[in-house]
């Protein structure tokens, strides 16, 4: 992953109610812009104009509107911290169920906009809080996972470790890439066979 970029970084960080209110209706309104325009035309301007606030206001809080999707990849990443894990154990149950419960989890947090999450793939630029929250999360889901192969009896794999690196980038690859475009295949028939694939994969089926 290329050096995060200095000039990403937010200008401003809310320290009182209301500069956080004004920070949270900017990048509102630059989801909204960004859906509606696409990431070219969507201007500092127009996402000002959209957030009801003056461009030199929106430029207090960020310098340019790299800063702004880049913040918008952080919370993307955030949100979609698996933070009920534990709900998740469900070792008692099949492995089947347990792996549908992970898959079906990363699909519920990509399902609210195709066209945004399809903009911050293909151009969201690298900022160090983004890198930050990349290895953080990652490591978080990765930790998770481990713990719950670790405690099904069903999983037959030689290595935990390496096990819960594939399955946490599997998923996580294939779901960002289905629901940027989920025309292509039906999301039931992505998230069956998906489950089919890793729960065959911890088995150790040949």
């Amino acid at each position: 992953m290329p050096p995060a970029d200095r000039r990403l970084q937010p200008r401003r960080k809310p320290r009182q109610v209301r500069a956080e209110l004004t920070r949270e209706r900017i990048l509102t309104a630059a989801a909204h812009v960004f859906t509606e325009h696409g990431y070219a035309a969507g201007t500092t301007n127009r996402i000002a104009e959209r957030a009801r606030i003056s461009i030199g206001s929106l430029y207090q809080y960020f310098p340019n509107k790299d800063a702004i999707l880049a913040e918008l990849m952080v919370r993307h990443i955030d949100r979609g911290t698996w933070t009920q894990a534990e709900q998740l154990d469900l070792s008692a149950g099949s492995l089947e169920a347990m792996v549908r419960a992970m898959v079906r989890d990363a699909i519920d947090n990509h399902r609210d906009d195709p066209q945004l999450l399809r903009i911050m793939i293909e151009v969201a630029p690298v900022s160090q809080e983004l890198l930050e929250t990349i290895d953080r999360n990652g490591r978080n889901r990765v930790a998770q996972i481990r713990d719950l192969l670790a405690r099904h009896p069903d999983v037959r794999v030689g290595d935990l470790d390496t096990a819960a690196e594939l399955i946490v980038f599997t998923v996580e690859i294939n779901t960002h890439k289905l629901m940027a475009d989920p025309r292509t295949i039906p999301v039931e028939t992505f998230e069956n066979e998906l489950v089919a694939m890793v729960t065959r994969y911890l088995r150790g089926d040949q």
